[in-house]
């Protein structure tokens, strides 16, 4: 995650005039150090909420506004009511969901990381796939 978060935050620095003192910002510094971690780690954790409020914002608008009709059916037969349908098939595809994410983040941890994850970073070395 160290050499990620380096190469990430300094292909910002490509940005005319700008880009080098937005890296020093993000950075807190003049290289990755508590303040870079602090700042990614307060961004992973504010980032969902903005997020799902964004989300309930739109749902509200939705809502108030309704959606277009592309099909142009006036009827109300051919409309579904929302929640004994969709809230029975959103409510069962999330517990399947949450179901499969628990058995692999607790009986299967290490699944999906990469082995190079385990060694410690070395800002002195760059890696041999990274250079």
């Amino acid at each position: 995650s160290f050499w990620g978060a380096t190469v990430i935050t300094n292909m910002l620095s490509a940005i005319p005039y700008v880009g080098d003192s937005l890296v020093m910002w993000i950075w807190g510094g003049f290289s990755i150090g508590n303040a870079t971690l602090l700042r990614f780690y307060t961004f992973h954790f504010v980032f969902p909420f903005i997020i799902a409020s964004l989300s309930v914002v739109h749902i509200i608008l939705l809502h108030e506004t309704g959606s277009n009709n592309p099909l142009g059916v006036c009827s109300n037969v051919a409309k579904i009511p929302f929640h004994v349908y969709y809230t029975v098939k959103d409510a069962v595809g999330v517990v399947v969901y949450c179901g499969v994410l628990g058995v692999v983040v607790f009986f299967f941890p290490s699944l999906f990381l990469d082995p190079q994850n385990f060694i410690p970073a070395n800002p002195m070395s760059t890696p041999i796939h990274i250079q």
